[in-house]
């Protein structure tokens, strides 16, 4: 019987002192529960990802010094990544240590080249595989991508190993919890194997860490989970013997050609401690992908304000949907007293958005200040006589960026923006105007899930902290009289199934229009105005990446581009034309913008 401990741990990139004393700590607890080996997640002293850091000296020193620090006082085996300098190569390591030293290094075999992922470009793939001997268990070592590819836990259990760890840093989407356990329940059951997955969790710039560590039996069960988004030291004792016991019942690792015998590079004592077998811990998941998505809403913008040391954040509440759901989400992450609002109306704000500004402001219990705008708007306009239509409309709010970066350059706020995935797919946002800020925490949510994130949160507090007069508020941006959201787009819930399919599917406009997403001229109008958005989203703030293909490192479009979304159509507008600067349209479509597509391209 062995006791394994896997320290879901929240750690940062660069801060290689600090992240080495969390894995120690982690170890003095894991030693407090009888523990025979401590895993720490992938990239575990650097941080991950470290992206080019990876390129200076002084920093694969630095992680060096820190990795060989942690060996020599680790008061028991514990395997954790790091970046790992040999001759002109960098590893992406798994570090066996022991006894007050490095035992035994494995390099990441499998380095993942696609979404958010480069690993290719800093890490040199590792060639061996390493086991060590633990109790009379051989344990293989992998490092994240190397259990996504069924080969890697077939090789390993047909050289013997009984038990796979695996170090990971696995980057967050709606439902890759689930995905991901199905994968490693598969991983053992086929191979027959006992399975440890100790995963990293918390925010890191865009990416999200959900943690979910997880521990399976050779039957594909689930033995042990750790919780979604918090850190934990699950502990968990498993039996080697069950994995032997299970192939010699099932003959299928035996058939082909034999297999390579997995040497041990190291041989380790187990833990004396008390024959009491602990009974493991096995998290419940959350309830709903809302509130999952909720949940990791707030982990990310926690640590993006503390991991960037801002001590409170300032948003523009206007009394709208998105802004409420922005203060809502920062006064729960951070805590009331660190969030200020900022109301700005002008002679366009209804009587009814101003006060529910307010209204939120006060259940939320965060500080509020309204500062019309309406003086300033008109002292430009003196200035600027010939300003209207939409330049008057961005104008305005572009004096609110320039108020809320002002204050922020006078307090160090950080300035959080209210957009969400569907104006920022579209392009429906001033430049300089809404979109400037720090951080845009819900950049990833599209439309129809901020209104469910809404409803869920009312119904988790049990009155309505955002206003039902807000969420059954058409959408508008205010920005003239009577304006609303739905002249200038369909109605959200058309909007977001072809953002979704035209982004994340890589559908083209006749396909969306032939799945029953919508008619094909709507199709051929989102499409274009996505693609002539692009310049737009290459200069908003970074946000939280909640879905499998988000705008950011994640989709990489060329901003000149003449390739046509759609069929020649009718136009969608091009951002030179309409006042909010760069881009080019496609030679194919060289018509006036309809009104329509022009507002939905500058508010």
């Amino acid at each position: 019987m062995l006791r394994l401990a896997l320290a879901q741990l929240d750690l940062t990139v660069g801060a290689l002192a600090d992240n080495r004393r969390r894995v120690l700590d982690a170890c003095a607890e894991a030693v407090g529960a009888g523990a025979d080996l401590l895993l720490a997640p992938e990239l575990a002293i650097s941080g991950y990802p470290p992206e080019d850091l990876l390129f200076r000296p002084a920093f694969l020193d630095a992680c060096r010094r820190e990795t060989e620090a942690l060996a020599a006082a680790a008061p028991l085996p514990v395997l954790f990544g790091t970046p790992w300098l040999d001759g002109d190569r960098v590893h992406n390591t798994a570090v066996l240590a022991a006894g007050g030293e490095i035992r035994a290094l494995y390099h990441k075999r499998e380095l993942p080249n696609y979404s958010v992922f480069d690993e290719e470009r800093t890490f040199a793939a590792g060639r061996q595989d390493v086991g060590f001997e633990l109790g009379g268990a051989l344990v293989a070592a992998t490092v994240c991508e190397d259990i996504w590819l069924p080969t890697t836990t077939n090789r390993l259990a047909r050289g013997g190993a009984t038990v796979v760890v695996n170090i990971s840093a696995s980057p967050y989407h709606v439902g890759k919890g689930e995905t991901r356990e199905e994968m490693l329940r598969t991983r053992a059951r086929d191979d027959l194997c006992v399975l440890a997955y100790c995963n990293l969790v918390g925010g890191q710039d865009e990416l999200l860490f959900d943690g979910r560590s997880v521990v399976v039996d050779p039957d594909g069960t689930v033995v042990a989970r750790a919780a979604t988004f918090a850190e934990e030291l699950l502990v968990c004792d498993v039996d080697p013997r069950r994995a032997v016991a299970a192939r010699l019942d099932d003959p299928r690792l035996r058939r082909g050609e034999p297999s390579p015998r997995l040497g041990p590079a190291a041989t380790l004592s187990p833990s004396p401690r008390p024959a009491a077998r602990r009974v493991p811990r096995i998290a419940v998941p959350p309830a709903s992908p809302v509130a999952e998505l909720w949940a990791g809403l707030q982990v990310g913008l926690r640590d993006y304000v503390a991991k960037n040391g801002f001590g409170s954040v300032l948003l523009g509440l206007s009394g709208g949907v998105d802004s409420a759901l922005v203060a809502a989400l920062a006064a729960l992450a951070l805590g009331p007293e660190r969030v200020l609002a900022l109301s700005m109306p002008t002679r366009y704000n209804a009587v009814e958005t101003r006060s529910d500004a307010r209204v939120v402001a006060e259940r939320l219990g965060i500080g509020f200040e309204e500062q019309p705008i309406e003086d300033l708007r008109l002292a430009f306009h003196a200035v600027l006589p010939d300003t209207s239509g939409l330049a008057a409309e961005n104008l305005q709010a572009r004096i609110r960026g320039m108020l809320l970066m002002t204050l922020s350059n006078q307090h160090g706020h950080l300035v959080l923006t209210t957009g969400n995935k569907s104006e920022t797919a579209v392009g429906y946002s001033t430049l300089y105007g809404d979109s400037a800020g720090g951080f845009a925490p819900i950049k990833d949510v599209p439309k129809t899930m901020v209104f469910a994130l809404c409803r869920h949160l009312n119904a988790v507090d049990g009155r309505d902290t955002i206003p039902v007069s807000i969420i059954d508020r058409p959408p508008s941006a205010e920005l003239r009289d009577a304006q609303r959201d739905d002249e200038s787009l369909p109605p959200y819930a058309v909007l977001d199934p072809i953002i979704a399919a035209y982004v994340e599917g890589d559908l083209s406009a006749e396909e969306i229009a032939g799945a029953g997403l919508s008619d094909l001229p709507t199709a051929m109008r989102i499409a274009s105005l996505i693609d002539r958005a692009e310049y737009k989203r290459r200069q908003a703030p970074p946000g939280i990446k909640l879905y499998p293909k988000a705008f950011g490192r994640d989709r990489r479009v060329p901003i000149t581009n003449r390739f046509a979304a759609a069929p020649p159509g009718p136009a969608a507008g091009h951002p030179e034309r309409d006042g909010d600067g760069g881009g080019a349209a496609p030679v194919e479509d060289r018509r006036p913008a309809t009104d329509d597509a022009r507002r939905a391209l500058t508010r």
